[in-house]
């Protein structure tokens, strides 16, 4: 998928370029900074006193050396004073600088780390916004597979405010589902105990095989649309290119042609779910389109839970929704 969230140290990501959080000096420091400059090697820091620092919000290009990518891209965060000195956009102006840079040198692959959330002081939540905002606007004009690289749990953390309204909606699902359950196991108890001698089974059991014989040879006459076709069917009435449903979804080029040229092509849930995100379904059409690959969404699974919780409330960025998901420790959306 073209954004990946994942736990991993920085300095040990396979990818054409990795992203350094520097001081101005880039002559290296604590943190990430210090951490890429030991990996890289003491070359690194002889390349680096050749560049003339940089500026806050600014990148610069240096070889990779040691490190297992060919590249190493320098930009320098904010420090966080109070969210009105302009800190916003000069760390958009991070992101936005380095991943034109990598786009310059024609790499294919970009870690990030959390720019300025560590002794920077840049609020995580609202680093992690800015950071999946503004790759996610890069990525539905270009194709890259970029990274953000969290190198341990406390480094992420989404807003209080969303965590804890996804928790009570992860609750009130479990409750209702729990109850669900325990009312029809009641009521199943109660028909049992009310027949008289044979069982309904017994009863019902040559009347039930006739009906289920009869109700499988309407559903093969009947064969509805796979899930290719109408995914396809869906981009048409939605006015959206391919290119366009398919960056939005998070979705690699190359399986988006698969699924186009197999129309029995089985997805899996993630995919299929991201693909109803971003054509922006409704919960019902949502579901339609995932039980044409097979699924279905369920009150006893927490992933499902979460996906239910975004498209009842209108909310279609997958970025922000794979934030919420890698929050929980489910699988991300996408490929």
């Amino acid at each position: 998928m073209p954004l990946q969230i994942v736990r991993n140290d920085i300095t040990k990501m396979k990818v054409d370029a990795i992203v350094n959080a520097a001081k101005n000096s880039l002559v290296g420091g604590g943190g990430v900074d210090g951490a890429v400059h030991r990996a890289a090697g003491s070359q690194l820091l002889e390349e680096c006193k050749t560049l003339g620092g940089c500026e806050t919000g600014g990148a610069k290009l240096t070889r990779g050396y040691n490190l297992p990518c060919k590249y190493v891209i320098h930009t320098v965060g904010p420090v966080y004073i109070d969210g009105k000195h302009g800190e916003e956009a000069l760390l958009r102006s991070c992101y936005r600088s380095s991943l034109d840079l990598a786009k310059e040198t024609e790499c294919k692959t970009l870690a990030f780390p959390l720019i300025s959330s560590g002794v920077y002081g840049y609020p995580k939540d609202e680093a992690l916004r800015t950071a999946t905002d503004e790759i996610g606007k890069f990525l539905l004009e270009n194709e890259m597979t970029v990274y953000l690289v969290i190198f341990d749990k406390t480094s992420y953390k989404i807003s209080e405010t969303l965590f804890s309204e996804i928790e009570s909606f992860i609750d009130d699902c479990y409750v209702e589902e729990h109850i669900d359950n325990r009312s029809e196991q009641l009521r199943m108890k109660s028909v049992r105990r009310n027949l008289p001698g044979r069982s309904i089974c017994e009863d019902a059991a040559p009347q039930a095989a006739y009906s289920a014989l009869i109700s499988l040879e309407d559903a093969v006459k009947q064969l509805d649309e796979s899930f290719s076709e109408m995914l396809l069917r869906k981009i048409d009435e939605s006015g959206m290119t391919d290119s366009q449903v398919y960056k939005k979804a998070n979705i690699d080029r190359k399986l988006f042609s698969k699924i186009r040229s197999d129309k029995h092509y089985k997805p899996s849930k993630p995919t299929a779910i991201a693909f109803a995100v971003a054509l922006e379904l409704p919960l019902n059409e949502a579901k339609d389109m995932l039980m044409k690959a097979g699924f279905a969404l369920s009150h006893s699974n927490k992933f499902d839970i979460i996906i239910e919780y975004f498209i009842s409330k209108g909310n279609y960025n997958i970025f922000e929704i794979n934030e919420a998901l890698f929050a929980f420790d489910q699988c991300l959306l996408g490929a």
